[in-house]
């Protein structure tokens, strides 16, 4: 880790940047935020590897999208080479949580266990496609990852000082590689 910078744990994911908006260098903002203009509060965001700043300038709603102004950023060619960068805040600099409300950075890689306290998997995403949050949760076992809604019912507890997570759903069963196809009874 470079000095002056905070671990990856230390910083959160509070937006990505998507496409230029216009030929003045404003891009569209996609905030991780529960309220969608508090991203610009944060002060300047960092890149994922901590090696680039941005300061919001100004921010305005957009269709389903903040437009955002970056200090520094005057073109639409400099805006495009920023599409798809994730941008971080200091932990420190985020609002406290009440009990019951996680930073998706902590679900991450927390251990899932049944109702028994067996091992199923472990979170390895955290997503929200518009209906609400969902759990990527790759099995023990292998195989394909799984997604369990984060809802009380699937999700009954959330343990982020134990680093783990009870589901209360069972978990699709790993699918068994496909063996050869039956021969058919062609009769006597």
């Amino acid at each position: 880790m470079e000095p002056g910078r905070p671990p990856a744990k230390d910083r959160i994911c509070v937006a990505r940047i998507g496409a230029a908006h216009g030929t003045a260098g404003e891009v569209r903002l996609w905030p991780f935020t529960a309220r969608a203009d508090a991203v610009a509060a944060y002060g300047p965001l960092q890149t994922a590897d901590g090696t680039r700043a941005f300061e919001i300038e100004a921010i305005r709603p957009g269709r389903d999208f903040l437009v955002a102004r970056l200090k520094g950023v005057t073109d639409r060619t400099t805006a495009e080479r920023l599409r798809n960068t994730e941008l971080y805040a200091p932990r420190e600099r985020l609002p406290h949580l009440a009990a019951e409300e996680f930073y998706h950075a902590d679900l991450i890689g927390l251990s899932a266990e049944d109702k028994t306290g067996r091992a199923v998997g472990v979170v390895v995403a955290v997503h929200n496609f518009g209906a609400g949050d969902i759990l990527e949760i790759a099995p023990a076992a292998g195989g394909e990852t799984a997604m369990v809604p984060f809802s009380t019912a699937a999700v009954p507890s959330v343990e982020v000082a134990a680093r783990r997570i009870v589901i209360g759903i069972p978990l699709p069963a790993p699918e068994a590689a496909p063996g050869p196809a039956p021969k058919k009874n062609r009769g006597a």
